[in-house]
């Protein structure tokens, strides 16, 4: 029979033949590297059997879904050495996550960190003995009685929830047997790099109501090195921790009054509001008018945007004079309101309207982490009303504004585009529209993109920005998405060139996402040592002793008066003391004044990270920290 390869190549391989004897017929090579396949575009075992005329794409470790089913076969390494240690505990799940797995045990007798070294040995000799791995399929009540003699209640439980007539599969290595959809690698033998990391506290489904269970945690990669080089990553993601250091910089809070809810400190407020500041320039040069909407909207509203059916349980809601009334969770039908206040022209678009909008979103306490995952928080939104001429246009425009403030930043970012998720509204022709469109903006402008299925907005398809920080870690902030269904929903309008009514498309897009979550990252992108236009001290004056006070404060007035954000350190300590306190405060420039600097109407100036630079000109040094204002130049 023929088979397809990935690139267009026909292959004749024997009737029956399985995706690993195809690969070893393409290359022996190939064959070792081998995790998993893609036939027809879905993801299968290398044991699955080939049909005549099916595709055939090798999913090798240089793949994210062959690091996944990787990732994946750990963890099913994992249950089995527990259950060989533990043979009383019971299983529930063990999905992979981002850089790792876990497993969800429900042990009779607790286990600790400790535990984790006794589980990791028993993984490495079940490793060693390369135990191939089985996949079979049982119906529905013969599956149930399997996972009933092992004793093994949560699968019994994931079985009966499973839809009528779906297949119920099971993979066996050696003697040990779990419940899974797969796919897995063809042995435990192809796992070469692997660490167990931590345990936490997890409820059975996420549902409080239920039993804890406990979680372990691990990471694999497919070699050791790529393995040392995480954890290196991580011990340096510690000293960068956003909630350590905005304490210590005094940036911001989170008190018990208000858990989920941060506090910007002084020097917070700084911090933010130059952000808000730039956006707002940039936004005034491209074409953006701003408003503001109300923080708290009536049923009926959120009923008309479908917020109120996809999205209630993350809404914080009240009643004002017997009405229910809901906190805003998203800007965007406040938005449409101002849109609808008056009546558009075609002339009038596209209308790029901005709204620095403080919205609220229930979280549950335990997945509340700093700033990066909060209650309430601002979004850098914009709503863009346009002609459906205008669509690709206004993307590119965007595109463009997010790659100018994440280039600004020093961020590197790869492209998403997230297609029609299964809680979603609106006809079919409308979503291959809008998706077709984002496509060929990406397209127009030569933007690398992979296509993430299924990871839509429930109202419009959307192109997502992952940004990679300094240490290599990946965060979603800006995103675009196209939506052709609000418009329709809230009755929007805008007179045509033929004098006919037309109905305007709508984009939603954030560039920062959140501010809150965004200024998280940047503290730990730059480890807390912003570029200078950010930082909330950008010049301390350091004087030597108190002859030089009065030198000192009339330096730091001259500062101040041309828009530099300085201060003097006049407490009775030496001056290396105040140069240690200055650099644990992330200051960028130091002005220590002597005798010498008095007298010649100098300072010696030192900077963050290089030290003493020399001594110059008080004008000198003024006119290169407003160079560096200015320009918003990397420090």
């Amino acid at each position: 029979m023929e088979i397809v390869l990935k690139n267009g190549d026909k292959l004749q391989v024997a009737d029956g033949a399985t995706c690993m004897q195809a690969t070893q017929a393409i290359s022996e090579g190939l064959a070792r590297n081998a995790m998993a396949a893609k036939v027809n575009g879905v993801l299968v075992d290398m044991s699955h059997v080939l049909c005549d005329g099916d595709t055939l794409e090798v999913v090798t470790l240089k793949d994210k879904e062959g690091l996944n089913v990787y990732r994946h076969t750990c963890a099913h390494v994992l249950a089995q050495a527990i259950k060989s240690i533990y043979p009383t505990c019971k299983l529930a799940i063990g999905p992979v996550i981002d850089n790792g797995f876990y497993y969800d045990v429900d042990f009779v007798t607790p286990i600790a960190q400790g535990d984790l070294a006794k589980v990791e040995a028993e993984m490495q000799k079940i490793i060693k003995s390369n135990l191939a791995i089985e996949r079979f399929s049982l119906p529905r009540n013969e599956a149930l009685k399997l996972m009933e003699e092992y004793d093994e209640d949560y699968k019994v439980q994931l079985i009966k929830d499973l839809p009528e007539g779906e297949e119920i599969s099971f993979y066996k290595q050696g003697s040990f047997t779990d419940l899974c959809r797969g796919p897995h690698l063809p042995s435990t033998g192809k796992i070469k790099a692997f660490k167990l990391t931590s345990i936490a506290g997890a409820y059975w489904r996420g549902d409080e109501h239920n039993k804890m269970l406990t979680r372990i945690y691990g990471t694999a990669f497919a070699k050791k090195d790529e393995m040392e080089a995480y954890f290196t990553m991580l011990e340096e993601a510690k000293k960068r921790d956003h909630t350590k250091l905005g304490k210590e910089l005094k940036l911001f809070t989170i008190m018990n009054e208000g858990k989920g809810f941060p506090f910007f400190l002084p020097n917070g407020m700084i911090l933010k509001n130059q952000l808000i500041n730039y956006w707002r320039d940039l936004h005034d040069r491209e074409g953006y008018v701003e408003v503001s909407t109300p923080i708290m909207l009536n049923r009926s509203l959120w009923e008309t945007s479908g917020h109120w059916g996809h999205y209630k349980d993350n809404m914080y809601t009240t009643k004002v004079d017997e009405e229910d009334f809901a906190i805003k969770p998203m800007n965007c039908p406040g938005g449409i309101l101002v849109y609808k206040n008056e009546p558009h022209s075609y002339k009038d678009l596209p209308i790029r309207m901005g709204e620095l909008g403080l919205v609220h979103r229930h979280e549950k306490s335990g997945q509340l982490h700093g700033l990066f995952r909060v209650r309430c928080f601002t979004q850098d939104d914009a709503h863009i009303f346009m002609t459906p001429e205008q669509i690709k246009d206004e993307i590119k425009g965007v595109v463009k504004m997010i790659n100018e403030v994440y280039t600004l930043f020093g961020y590197k970012y790869h492209v998403e585009l997230s297609t029609r998720p299964e809680n979603s509204m609106g006809s079919d022709e409308d979503w291959e529209n809008a998706t077709e469109a984002l496509r060929l903006a990406l397209d127009d402008l030569g933007l690398p993109y992979v296509v993430n299925e299924g990871d839509g907005a429930f109202y419009g398809p959307k192109i997502d920005f992952h940004l990679q920080d300094s240490i290599g870690r990946t965060w979603q902030c800006g995103t675009i998405q196209l939506d052709f269904q609000l418009p329709q929903r809230f009755e929007l309008e805008y007179i045509g060139e033929d004098g006919q009514k037309h109905r305007p498309i709508m984009v939603h897009r954030v560039i920062f996402g959140s501010i809150e979550r965004f200024i998280g990252i940047l503290i730990e992108h730059f480890a807390g040592k912003f570029p200078v236009w950010l930082c909330p001290v950008q010049a301390k004056i350091l004087p030597i002793t108190e002859r030089q006070t009065e030198y000192a404060k009339g330096l730091c007035a001259k500062l101040k008066a041309a828009g530099v954000r300085a201060e003097v350190d006049l407490r009775n300590e030496k001056i290396g003391y105040k140069i240690r306190e200055a650099q644990m405060e992330k200051v960028p420039y130091m002005l220590v004044v002597g005798e010498k600097e008095m007298e010649a109407g100098q300072v010696a100036v030192r900077r963050r990270d290089k030290g003493d630079i020399g001594a110059v000109s008080a004008d000198e040094f003024l006119a290169t920290v407003l160079d560096d204002i200015a320009n918003k130049t990397a420090f």
